[in-house]
C-alpha cells in the first residue's frame, strides 16, 4: 500500500464508504452490521488528550477508561499537559490512574512542554512513521500506538494488533473452534485494507452488543 492510501484520515462521508465496500466484500461483516447496526463512528481529540486516554485505556475495559477521563475532565477542566503536570499522585489515583500510567502521561507532558515530543508533526505522517515515533515514547507500545492512530488520527488502516475484543470477535466472525494467534488474525484482517480502522469499529460493536455493553464512546 503506499503512503497517500495508508495516511488517508477518516471522514464521516469516508466512514459510510467504507462500511458500504466492507460489507460487500465480506458477507460476515455485513451480517454483523444488519444483526447491530452500524458501529458508531467512535473518535478521540488528537493531541495530548488523545494520548492520554489511549494510555489510560491500556489493558481495561471501555468503560472503565471512559470513567476515568471523564473524571480527569471535571477535575482539571481542559486536558493539556500543564494542567496535568498540576496534579499530584493522590489526585490522579483517584481519577483511576495506576502510579505506571500516571507516570507515563506525565513523561508525555514533559516532552511536550520540552519540545521534544511534537504531536502536531505526527499527524502528518504517513502510518508506519507515526507508529515508529510515537513508539518511542516511554509507555507507548504498539497497541497504545495504534488505538491512537485510530481513534485520535482517524486513519482508515489503522489495526490495534493484539487487542484481545478483536481477536475474540474475529473467532466468532469466522466460527473458528480456537482462538486465533496474532498471525492469522493479521491474514484475516489483511483481507479488509485499506478499511481495517473500519472493520475493527464493525467488529468492537459487535463485541460490546453481543455481550449487552454500552457501545457509545
Amino acid at each position: 500500500m503506499n503512503s497517500q492510501i495508508s495516511h488517508r484520515v477518516l471522514t464521516e462521508a469516508t466512514f459510510n464508504e467504507a462500511l458500504y465496500e466492507l460489507t460487500v466484500r465480506d458477507s460476515d461483516l455485513a451480517d454483523l452490521v444488519s444483526r447491530w447496526g452500524a458501529p458508531p463512528f467512535w473518535t478521540h481529540p488528537p493531541g495530548f488528550s488523545g494520548i492520554a486516554i489511549a494510555i489510560i485505556s491500556q489493558q481495561v475495559s471501555l468503560e472503565s477508561a471512559q470513567a476515568a477521563f471523564t473524571k480527569l475532565e471535571k477535575l482539571i477542566g481542559s486536558i493539556n499537559p500543564h494542567n496535568f503536570l498540576s496534579l499530584d499522585g493522590g489526585a490522579l489515583k483517584d481519577v483511576g490512574f495506576s502510579r505506571q500510567k500516571a507516570s507515563y502521561v506525565r513523561g508525555v507532558s514533559v516532552d511536550i512542554t520540552r519540545d521534544k515530543l511534537n504531536l502536531k508533526e505526527i499527524e502528518s505522517m504517513d502510518d508506519d512513521s507515526a507508529r515508529k515515533r510515537l513508539m518511542k515514547v516511554r509507555g507507548i507500545g504498539p497497541w497504545t500506538a495504534d488505538t491512537y492512530l485510530l481513534f485520535a488520527l482517524r486513519r482508515s488502516d489503522a489495526w490495534p494488533r493484539g487487542d484481545l475484543a478483536l481477536v475474540k470477535a474475529i473467532q466468532e466472525l469466522r466460527g473458528l473452534e480456537n482462538i486465533p494467534d496474532l498471525d492469522e488474525v493479521e491474514l484475516i484482517a489483511d483481507q479488509w485494507r485499506p478499511w481495517r480502522g473500519v472493520a475493527a469499529r464493525i467488529l468492537w460493536h459487535y463485541y460490546l452488543s453481543e455481550r449487552g455493553r454500552s457501545t457509545s464512546a
